[in-house]
């Protein structure tokens, strides 16, 4: 762990990154604290502008715009999270089955993804959020669904080469079953780029569901930053916070997202970022 910090932190934009996303992560935590009452109640009058008495300002309905993007952060971060960890876990099924196996069972899988590889992300998603109506549930459940494929490319390719190595044939002649064969001796040398694959991921399933909040098919009972920037974009002219401020918290989580996964990368594979540097 002592060597991958060291390398970790040589990447500056990697460290301002995690900097970054740990107040995030800690203002999410912390929002029943900082803003007790709830994010869709009236705080004062409608359109108070930001560095006032509220300091980003109230919206049409007179809400405070900072405690919505506050315990906004709760319901992207825990979106992007929750689906992640979904679609890696259908991403490794399935490709570490194919890569191991190969054959037929190979084909057959990879058939399988590359059906939902054809049919366009965010398009799928809307179609799966509307048959199953807008909720938490069916939101994280899309998003799993439209970013599972990738991950099982991934996995796959890194298991048909680690499956030839040396020490999986030794485990394959003293006579392991295949599923100790794939979970103790291929799987841990293949999860590498599959953790840096998935920081990736949580950005962009952030980003799909604030889209997806932002046409209307968010949570209704939950406040989020796709649901702000949608609400608010027939006043842009007249309110420019309220459509700002949401769209800056999205950028700045992002941002640190894509910054930690290429620190993740860097220090992981430090024979890739030394040929990048040169």
């Amino acid at each position: 762990m002592r060597d991958f910090w060291q390398r970790y932190r040589r990447n500056k934009g990697a460290v301002v990154g995690l900097g970054l996303l740990i107040f995030v992560v800690l203002v999410a935590i912390a929002a029943p604290i900082i803003f007790p009452a709830s994010p869709w109640e009236m705080a004062g009058a409608p359109f108070q502008r930001p560095f006032g008495e509220y300091p980003l300002g109230t919206d049409m309905l007179g809400r405070n715009v900072l405690s919505g993007i506050v315990h906004g952060a709760r319901v992207s971060l825990m979106v992007g999270i929750i689906s992640t960890i979904v679609a890696v876990a259908l991403g490794l099924t399935f490709g570490a089955l194919a890569g191991y196996f190969g054959g037929i069972v190979d084909d057959a899988l990879m058939r399988f993804t590359e059906f939902f590889q054809t049919i366009p992300s965010f398009v799928f998603a809307i179609v799966l959020v509307a048959i199953f109506r807008p909720t938490i549930y069916s939101i994280v459940a899309a998003i799993a669904v439209v970013s599972w494929p990738p991950v099982a490319r991934l996995v796959r390719g890194e298991f048909l080469s680690l499956r030839r190595r040396e020490f999986v044939q030794a485990a394959v002649v003293i006579g392991e079953s295949h599923l100790k064969i794939i979970l103790t001796q291929i799987l841990p040398n293949a999860l590498s780029p599959v953790i840096v694959m998935a920081s990736l991921m949580i950005a962009s399933a952030i980003l799909l569901e604030s889209a997806l909040s932002f046409l209307g098919l968010g949570d209704p009972n939950m406040m989020s930053w796709g649901y702000m920037i949608g609400a608010s974009r027939s006043v842009i002219r007249n309110a420019w916070w309220m459509s700002t401020f949401p769209g800056i918290a999205i950028l700045v989580t992002v941002l640190a997202l894509n910054l930690v996964g290429e620190g993740l990368s860097d220090a992981m594979n430090p024979r890739l970022a030394r040929k990048g540097r040169a």
